[in-house]
């Protein structure tokens, strides 16, 4: 069965001033690193469907190991 989700803790003092100014400093991304990033990600899911379609063919798929 799974556990209960705990609830959200409340920030006060300056624990609350440095979130508060985490999240108003939001780095942007630059277009260099959407670009590696979504190439990254581009792969990975190429990869997942590569497994997936081996998986349903039956084939074994290259790095697994099955241990009976």
């Amino acid at each position: 069965m799974a556990r209960p989700i705990k609830e959200t803790p409340i920030l006060y003092g300056e624990d609350a001033k440095r979130f508060e100014e985490r999240m108003n400093k939001v780095q942007k991304e630059t277009p260099e690193q959407r670009k590696i990033r979504l190439e990254h990600y581009h792969a990975m899911l190429a990869a997942l469907h590569r497994g997936e379609q081996m998986r349903k063919e039956g084939k074994a798929i290259p790095g697994i190991i099955k241990v009976s």
